[in-house]
């Protein structure tokens, strides 16, 4: 991954996943900015709140910043996991949960495009098939 475009911003992430058909944004009752971006009532996108399954290993401080991104499979998320060009990772508390996890403050390492493919496809794995199909037939060849 990398040196496609300019790098990532967490508002990306916002505006990529707020930007795709028939998202629901769930926005928390805390009044922290932390949304949880949906299709069809199923989380593809969350940011969490500090949790003590990821935690800085010098400090032991949790952060503060992890973003969860679905994937399509295991495989995928093993892919991403064991890339050491990306900043994605996972904790003992997702194994076996098609998930990665990204803190936003290394969410540069990604191009924005990169971040965009992630997100979509993130999207595309919680859609519904009709959805999905629909949405494949319109953005690729």
């Amino acid at each position: 991954m990398g040196g496609r475009g300019r790098r990532a911003r967490v508002a990306d992430v916002h505006a990529v996943a707020r930007g795709m058909p028939f998202v629901t944004v769930w926005e928390r009752e805390d009044g922290t900015d932390r949304p949880v971006y949906q299709i069809g009532g199923k989380s593809f996108v969350f940011f969490r709140t500090a949790r003590p399954d990821a935690v800085d290993p010098e400090t032991g401080e949790k952060y503060d910043d992890v973003i969860m991104i679905w994937t399509e499979s295991e495989d995928e998320k093993l892919a991403l996991v064991s890339d050491e060009a990306t900043p994605f990772f996972s904790t003992p508390h997702f194994d076996g949960h098609p998930s990665v996890l990204v803190r936003a403050s290394r969410i540069g390492e990604l191009s924005k495009q990169e971040l965009t493919e992630i997100i979509q496809d993130a999207w595309l794995s919680r859609a519904s098939q009709r959805r999905a199909t629909n949405w494949l037939k319109e953005h690729r060849l």
